[in-house]
C-alpha cells in the first residue's frame, strides 16, 4: 500500500485506506489522538485569517487587525457550533433528543456544511452590530473565506474515508472498505464514485475561484451590497446538488419528500440565495437617487 491506495491484480481499482490520523495518542490520553479532519478545519481558518488580511492591505476591507481576530473569533465559534448543532438537528434529531449530551461527542464526528452557514450568518450579525459596521459588507467579505474550509474538509473527508459516493464502474472509481461491514473481503466491496472530491471540487476549489474574482474584479461601491453573500448561497448549493446525485445517502437518515437531506436543504439554500440576491438589488435601486439612471 503507498500512499493509502492499495492495488492487488483481483482488484481494478485503488482502495481509499488513508489512517485518518496524523497522530496517534497513548490510550490513557482522554484524546485518540490528531485527525486530518480537525486540521483541515484549522488549515480553514488559517486561510480566511491571511485572506482577511490581505483584503485590508489592498483596500478591499474596512476591518482593521483587531477587528479581525474578533471577526475570525466569531467566525470559528460560529461554525463549530453551528455545524454541529445543525447535525444534530437536521440529521439526527431524534438520537439528540434523545441524549442532548452527543452535541459534545466531536470525536464520533458529525458536523452539517448548513448548520455551519447558519452559524457564521448569526455569526456576522453579531459582529457586524459590535463594530458597527454594516451587515451585508461584512458578509460580502465574511463568504469569500469560507470555500476554502469546505475544500480542505472535502479532503478530509476523503482520507476517512467517509461520505462515499454510490456504486460506480468509473476508471475514476474507489473502493471504500467502510461501505461494507468490517472484516468484509476487498474483492466482494464494490467501487463508488469519490463524491468527497466530486465535493471537494464543486463546493470548495470552484466556489473559491469564483468568490476570489467577483470580489477582487468587482467596484465595491458599484456591487450591490450582499450580492455576493446570496452569490455564495446560489453556487454552493447547485454544486451540492449536483454532487449529491453521486453522493450515496446515509441509511439512517430518511429522505425529504423522496429526495436525500442534503439535496432538500440545498434546495433550501438555494432560494434563499436567490432571495437574498433580489433582495440586494431592490435595496441598491432604492438608495440610487432619481435623477441618476
Amino acid at each position: 500500500m503507498v500512499g493509502g491506495f492499495m492495488d492487488t491484480p483481483a482488484l481494478q481499482y485503488p482502495v481509499c485506506d488513508f489512517d485518518p490520523f496524523l497522530v496517534r495518542f497513548p490510550e490513557w490520553m482522554p484524546l485518540p489522538g490528531i485527525r486530518w479532519y480537525g486540521l483541515a478545519y484549522v488549515a480553514g481558518f488559517i486561510v480566511g485569517a491571511l485572506l482577511l488580511r490581505l483584503y485590508f492591505r489592498r483596500g478591499r476591507s474596512p476591518l482593521n487587525p483587531d477587528q479581525q481576530m474578533t471577526l475570525m473569533t466569531y467566525i470559528i465559534i460560529g461554525t463549530l457550533v453551528g455545524g454541529r448543532l445543525g447535525y444534530m438537528l437536521l440529521y439526527v434529531p431524534g438520537e439528540f433528543f434523545r441524549n442532548p449530551l452527543l452535541f459534545f461527542k466531536v470525536w464520533d464526528g458529525g458536523m452539517a456544511s448548513h448548520g455551519g452557514f447558519v452559524g457564521i450568518y448569526l455569526a456576522v450579525l453579531l459582529f457586524a452590530r459590535r463594530v458597527k459596521q454594516s451587515f451585508w459588507g461584512v458578509a460580502d467579505i465574511t463568504v469569500t473565506l469560507a470555500p476554502a474550509g469546505i475544500l480542505f474538509g472535502r479532503l478530509a473527508n476523503f482520507v476517512n474515508g467517509e461520505l462515499w459516493g454510490k456504486i460506480a464502474d468509473v476508471p475514476w472509481a474507489f473502493i471504500f472498505p467502510k461501505s461494507m461491514r468490517e472484516g468484509t473481503p476487498l474483492w466482494q466491496i464494490p467501487p463508488r464514485h469519490p463524491s468527497q472530491l466530486y465535493e471537494a471540487f464543486f463546493e470548495g476549489l470552484l466556489l473559491l475561484v469564483y468568490l476570489q474574482l467577483r470580489f477582487w474584479l468587482t467596484d465595491p461601491k458599484k456591487r450591490a451590497p450582499g450580492s455576493i453573500l446570496g452569490e455564495f448561497f446560489i453556487v454552493y448549493a447547485i454544486g451540492r446538488i449536483i454532487c449529491e446525485l453521486f453522493r450515496q445517502p446515509d441509511d439512517n437518515i430518511a429522505p425529504i419528500m423522496t429526495l436525500s437531506r442534503g439535496t432538500f436543504y440545498s434546495v433550501l439554500t438555494l432560494v434563499f440565495g436567490l432571495g437574498v440576491v433580489i433582495y440586494a438589488q431592490w435595496r441598491k435601486r432604492r438608495t440610487v437617487p432619481a435623477d441618476k439612471p
